[in-house]
C-alpha cells in the first residue's frame, strides 16, 4: 500500500521557487530519506506534506488528496518533527507531550486514560520520565529535541516526518532516537519520510534516498545508487570517499591534498 504519493509538487514562497515538480512515493512501512545541499528544499518538502505551506500539484496521503483532509484528520495521519520547533517555555515536558493527543480528542477536549497512557509511554521511550515535570524553557537543545519526538510519537500517526532529527543530539542520543524510530517502523508499520544532512546516517537507516537539489529531484533509488562519489561531488561540491561497510554505507570527507585557498 502506498502511504504518500507526490506528483509534480511545487512550492513558491516569497516569489521564489522552492520546490519544482517533485514526484515520488513512499510505501507503507518504508523509510525514505531526502538528502541534498543546504537550500535544496528538503524542509519545505516535509512542510508541504504536513500541510504547513501552500503548494501546487498532487499530494495523496493514504490514497486521499491531502487538500481535502480536515486539519484534525491530517494530524491523525501525519506527525512532523520540525528542525526548529517553537516550544512554550513555561509548559512542562509532560504537558507538551500530551499535546500530541490533541487530534484524537473529542469535542470536549479532555484527555482520557488511553491518552495519558500513550503520552506516558512516549516519555518512557525517549527517556524523559525524569524530566516530565521540567519546564521546556529549562531544557538543553538535545532534551527539547527528544520532547518534540516524544510528542510526535504520542500523536500515533502512521506517517512520521523527521526534519534533521539528530540536529541537536549528541552521537549516543541521536543513535537512540533513530533506532527507536526504526524499531517502531519494523514493529508497527510506521512510515518515515525524513530530511537529513548526515549522509552516513541517511544511508544506514533509509530504505531509499531522494537527492534534492535546487528544488528538484536529481537522483532517487537505493542507498548505494544515490550515495556515490560522483553524485555527492556534483551536487554538494564535496570530495568524499563512499565506503561500503557491513552495517551500511559510510561517507567520509576526503581532503584535497595540496589544494590551497
Amino acid at each position: 500500500m502506498t502511504a504518500l504519493t507526490l506528483r509534480s509538487l511545487s512550492v513558491v514562497l516569497g516569489g521564489a521557487q522552492i520546490l519544482d515538480g517533485v514526484s515520488g512515493s513512499v510505501e507503507a512501512g518504508e523509510w525514505v530519506t531526502v538528502i541534498g545541499p543546504n537550500g535544496a528544499g528538503k524542509s519545505t518538502l516535509l512542510r508541504a506534506v504536513a500541510g504547513l505551506v501552500p503548494r501546487q500539484g498532487v499530494l495523496e496521503i493514504g490514497g486521499d488528496e491531502g487538500g481535502t483532509l480536515a486539519r484534525r484528520e491530517l494530524a491523525r495521519r501525519v506527525a512532523l518533527v520540525p528542525q526548529l520547533p517553537s516550544l512554550p517555555p513555561q509548559m512542562t515536558v509532560a504537558e507538551y507531550v500530551l499535546l500530541g493527543r490533541t487530534p484524537h480528542l473529542g469535542y470536549l477536549g479532555r484527555e482520557g486514560v488511553h491518552d495519558l497512557e500513550v503520552a506516558d509511554a512516549a516519555l518512557v521511550r525517549l527517556d524523559l520520565v525524569g524530566l516530565a515535570s521540567r519546564r521546556l524553557g529549562t531544557l538543553s537543545g538535545g532534551e527539547r529535541q527528544r520532547a518534540v519526538l516524544a510528542r510526535a510519537l504520542a500523536q500515533e500517526a502512521p506517517i512520521l516526518l523527521l526534519d534533521e532529527p539528530t540536529n541537536a543530539l549528541d552521537v549516543g542520543r541521536g543513535q537512540q532516537a533513530l533506532e527507536l524510530v526504526d524499531a517502531l517502523r519494523r514493529e508497527g508499520g510506521l512510515t518515515v519520510l525524513a530530511a537529513m544532512h548526515d549522509l552516513t546516517l541517511a544511508g544506514q537507516y533509509a530504505d531509499r534516498l531522494l537527492l534534492l537539489d535546487a528544488g528538484r529531484i536529481v537522483a532517487a533509488g537505493g542507498v548505494r545508487d544515490v550515495l556515490t562519489d560522483e553524485l555527492i561531488a556534483r551536487h554538494y561540491g564535496a570530495s568524499v570517499r563512499v565506503l561500503h561497510e557491513e552495517g551500511g554505507v559510510v561517507v567520509v570527507p576526503a581532503r584535497r591534498i595540496g589544494h590551497t585557498q
